[in-house]
C-alpha cells in the first residue's frame, strides 16, 4: 500500500470515529452534568471491579485525547472523584501522555510532508528552533493548562522533535495542570456547577500553574547568571550605563544612540575611529573603484563618439586620492564629533576584567552594560611560504604607491572581485585565483557567468578550481603553485592580495578569561537580543555575525544599545528577514532575499520573473545596457521572496525592493507606482509589468474581447 493510500486510510478511520462520536451523541457522557448525576454509580463500578474499570477508563481517556474530542477536562475531574488524588493523577497522567503521543504521531503521519512541502522556509526556521530549544518550548506550552493541548499535539507533530522527547516532556509538563484538575475532582461532590472549580483556593492553584513557566524561566536564568558572575561582585553603582568596545560602524552607532537618549556612555577605540569601513574597507575601496571606472571610460571613449581621448594612470595619485577621500569622510566618525554628541571617547586597548569592569591603561571603568563591537580582520590562510612573502590585504593595501605589474588576487568573493577589476582597469595584469568552480559563489550561476565574461573581456585571468598550495621565490621572482585538476601550475607575480574573507576579533581583550561563548563560525555567540552568555554583555557587527556588512552592523547597533539600556523592562529581537547587499563590480551585483539557487535548495514553490536591462531606455542612453532584474515570487502570488539585480547602479535600484519586502508590498503595487522617465529605476516597474503579463486573466480578457466586439 502506498503512502498516500495509508494516509487516506488513517484519515477515513479518524473521520469515522469522529462521526460516530457525534452521531451517537457520545459527548453526552463526557459532560459535567452526566458525571455529577452518575458519580455514585461510577464509584460503585470501580469498587466492584477496580482493575477492569481502571483499564476501561484509561482507554476512554486515551481515545478522547488522541482524537481531540471534547471532554478531557471532565474525565480528569472524574478521575479525581472516582480514584482519589494519587491514583487518579497517575492514571490520567499516563493516559494523557499516551493519547497526546498518538495525536502527535497521527499529525506527523498525515500532515508533516504536506506542510513541509508547501511551507519549507517557515518549517525550516521552526525546526531550527525546535532542534535548539524544542524540549524547553514544549515544556513551557504544557505547563500552561489553559492552552489547548490538542493544538500542541498537532503542531508539534509537524516538527522534527523526537517522539520519545515529546512523550517525556509532555508527561512532566502536563503534570501540574493535571494535578490541579484531579484535585478539583476529589471535591466533586461539593461542586454544583462547572464554575465551582474556580473557588479561591483552586483559582490560586491555576494561577500558580499559569505563571510557573515564567517563574521557572526567570529562576533558571537567574541561577545561570549567578553561576556566570559568582566570581565577579556587582558594584553598588556604576561609572557608565554603557561602555562600547570598538569605534567602527557598530560601535559608533551604538554609542550615538546611547548618548541620544541621555545615557552615560564611553567608547573605547585602540586605533582609528571609523573602523574598517572608513579606513580600510568601504570608503577606500569605493574611491579606488571610482578611479578605475573613470579609467575604463577612456578605454571606451569611441563608444560615446569621443575619438581622441587618451589617459595615463598615475597610480600614486590614485592612491593619494583614496587617502584624501578617507580624510574628507573622517570628520563624520571623529572623536570631536562624538564627544560633541555626549560620548566619552577613550583611546587605548580595552581589557574586560569582569562583566562590570573594563581596564584601559591604568584606568578601570565600571559599567552596567558592555557592547562589544570589535569588528573583524582579514583571514590569512595557512599556505606554505605565505609568511615569507610580503602579501597585501585590505588593511595594508592602501599604503602602496607603486602599481603591481603582475597581481594575484587570492579569493573570488566580493572583496576579491571588486579589487581584481579595479587593479586591472588601473593597468595591472591580474590573475584571480579561486578554489571553487566559480567566482561569487553565493550568487546564482548566471550572475557568476556574466561577471566572469566581463572580467575576461577586460583582460582578467580567472583561475577557478585552482587551489593555492605554496608560495615561493627564485631567481625569476615570486611565484604561486596551484593545483588545478590533477596537475600543478606556476603563476609568477609581483604582489599577492589575500581576499579570503574576514575573521571576527574575539581574542585579546578578556573574553577568554570570562568564558564568553564563541560560536562555531568564530563569532561571539549571541541570542536574538544580541546578548552573550552574560546578559549584560552584548555584541554587534562583524564580531557577532551572521553578516559582515556595514549596514547590518549599524542595524544591529540599535538593538544592542536599546536592549542593553532598557533591560529588563523592554527588549527587541533583531530581525534578519530582509538583508540586502551589493558587490561593487562593474556591472554591480545587488541582492535581497533568496536567490534562485537558494529557493530551489529550500524547495520553495516559486516563480521567476526576469527583465533584461538591455531593453531599458536610460541604460541604452548611458551605454550600460547589460544585466537584468530577476524577481523570485511566491507561486501564484506577487509576494516577493528575493531579487537579484545585475547592472549599472544595481545597489541603488534594489532599494525599492528592500522596502517592498520589509513592508509586505508586492509587484502589483510596484507596477502601479509612478517611476520617473528615463531612469534606471524604471527597470523595477518593467519587471513588475512582465509579471503582470505572465499572470493576465485569460478568461476575463476573452470576455472583454467579445464585449468590445459587441459594442462595436
Amino acid at each position: 500500500m502506498s503512502a498516500k493510500l495509508r494516509r487516506l486510510f488513517v484519515i477515513l478511520i479518524i473521520a469515522g470515529l469522529f462521526g460516530a462520536f457525534f452521531f451517537f451523541d457520545l459527548n453526552h457522557y463526557l459532560t459535567f452534568d452526566f458525571l455529577n448525576d452518575q458519580h455514585a454509580k461510577l464509584e460503585n463500578l470501580f469498587v466492584s471491579s477496580p482493575l477492569k474499570f481502571s483499564v476501561l477508563f484509561a482507554m476512554i481517556y486515551i481515545a478522547a485525547t488522541a482524537l481531540s474530542v471534547p471532554g478531557a477536562t471532565v474525565l480528569t475531574l472524574a478521575a479525581g472523584f472516582i480514584f482519589g488524588f494519587w491514583s487518579g493523577l497517575i492514571l490520567v497522567s499516563i493516559s494523557s501522555t499516551i493519547g497526546a503521543t498518538l495525536s502527535f504521531v497521527t499529525s506527523r503521519f498525515i500532515l508533516s510532508d504536506f506542510v513541509s512541502k508547501h511551507f519549507p522556509e517557515g518549517m525550516k526556521k521552526i525546526n531550527d528552533g525546535v532542534n535548539k530549544d524544542g524540549a524547553v518550548y514544549l515544556l513551557t506550552l504544557r505547563l500552561i493548562p489553559a492552552f489547548p493541548f490538542f493544538l500542541v499535539n498537532l503542531a508539534m507533530g509537524l516538527t522534527q522533535i523526537r517522539i520519545l522527547i515529546f512523550a517525556f516532556v509532555s508527561q512532566i509538563g502536563m503534570l501540574p495542570g493535571t494535578a490541579a484538575y484531579v484535585n478539583a475532582g476529589t471535591q466533586l461532590s461539593q461542586i454544583k456547577s462547572i464554575k465551582g472549580i474556580l473557588s479561591p483556593t483552586l483559582l490560586l492553584s491555576f494561577t500558580i500553574v499559569g505563571i510557573f513557566p515564567f517563574l521557572a524561566k526567570w529562576t533558571i536564568q537567574y541561577f545561570k547568571d549567578r553561576k556566570n558572575r559568582k566570581h565577579y561582585p556587582k558594584p553598588k553603582s556604576f561609572d557608565y550605563n554603557l561602555v562600547v568596545i570598538g569605534g567602527g560602524s557598530a560601535g559608533l552607532v551604538t554609542s550615538y544612540i546611547a548618548s541620544a537618549i541621555n545615557a552615560k556612555v564611553a567608547l573605547i577605540e585602540k586605533h582609528k575611529m571609523g573602523g574598517d569601513c572608513l579606513n580600510t574597507g568601504c570608503v577606500p575601496s569605493k574611491a579606488l573603484i571610482r578611479s578605475a571606472k573613470i579609467a575604463s571610460y577612456f578605454k571606451r571613449s569611441n563608444e560615446y563618439g569621443v575619438q581622441s581621448a587618451t589617459s595615463t594612470v598615475d597610480f600614486a595619485k590614485v592612491m593619494e586620492r583614496v587617502s584624501s577621500i578617507i580624510k574628507k569622510v573622517e570628520p563624520h566618525d571623529s572623536v570631536a564629533r562624538y564627544e560633541s554628541l555626549g560620548v566619552e571617547c577613550i583611546r587605548g586597548e580595552a581589557q574586560i576584567i569582569s562583566p562590570y569592569e573594563i581596564r584601559v591603561g591604568e584606568r578601570i571603568l565600571t559599567t552596567k552594560n558592555i557592547v562589544i563591537a570589535a569588528g573583524a580582520r582579514p583571514t590569512i590562510p595557512p599556505i606554505d611560504g605565505l609568511k615569507d612573502i610580503e602579501y597585501l590585504t585590505s588593511e595594508n593595501l592602501w599604503n602602496i604607491r607603486v602599481r603591481p605589474e603582475r597581481l594575484i588576487v587570492l579569493g573570488g568573493g566580493p572583496i576579491g572581485c571588486e579589487l581584481a577589476q579595479a587593479f586591472s582597469r588601473l593597468g595591472s595584469k591580474v590573475s584571480l585565483v579561486e578554489m571553487t568552480p566559480r567566482i561569487l559563489l553565493k550568487e546564482d550561476d548566471e550572475v557568476s557567468k556574466l561577471v566572469s565574461e566581463v572580467f575576461k573581456k577586460e583582460g582578467i585571468e580567472i583561475l577557478t578550481s585552482h587551489k593555492a598550495l605554496k608560495f615561493g621565490k627564485d631567481s625569476n621572482g615570486k611565484y604561486l603553485i596551484c593545483q588545478a585538476l590533477e596537475k600543478e601550475i606556476r603563476i609568477d607575480f609581483d604582489q599577492v592580495l589575500i581576499a579570503l574573507g574576514r575573521t571576527p576579533n574575539t581574542s585579546g581583550f578578556g573574553l577568554e578569561n570570562l568564558a564568553v561563548k564563541i560560536s562555531e563560525s568564530g563569532t561571539i555567540s549571541v541570542n536574538k537580543f544580541l546578548q552573550s552568555n552574560y546578559p549584560n554583555i552584548y555584541a554587534c557587527g562583524d564580531v557577532a555575525g551572521p553578516y559582515q556588512f556595514t549596514h547590518t552592523a549599524s542595524y544591529q547597533a540599535w538593538y544592542a544599545s536599546v536592549n542593553a539600556l532598557f533591560r529588563p523592562f523592554k527588549k527587541f529581537a533583531v530581525d534578519y528577514r530582509v538583508i540586502p547587499w551589493c558587490t561593487f563590480v562593474d556591472p554591480e551585483v545587488a541582492r535581497v532575499g533568496h536567490s534562485e539557487s537558494e529557493a530551489r535548495a529550500l524547495k520553495l514553490e516559486f516563480e521567476i520573473t526576469k527583465y533584461e536591462i538591455s531593453d531599458l531606455d536610460r541604460a541604452i542612453t548611458e551605454g550600460e545596457d547589460h544585466g537584468f532584474v530577476k524577481v523570485i515570487t511566491q507561486k501564484g502570488s506577487d509576494k516577493i521572496l528575493g531579487v537579484t539585480i545585475v547592472g549599472d547602479h544595481a545597489g541603488d535600484i534594489i532599494s525599492e525592493y528592500v522596502a517592498a519586502m520589509k513592508h509586505g508590498i508586492g509587484l502589483k503595487k510596484i507596477l502601479s507606482t509612478i517611476h520617473i522617465y528615463p531612469t534606471l529605476a524604471e527597470a523595477n516597474k518593467y519587471v513588475a509589468g512582465v509579471w503582470q503579463q505572465n499572470h493576465k486573466p485569460a478568461f476575463a480578457l476573452q470576455f472583454l474581447k467579445r464585449f468590445h466586439a459587441w459594442r462595436r
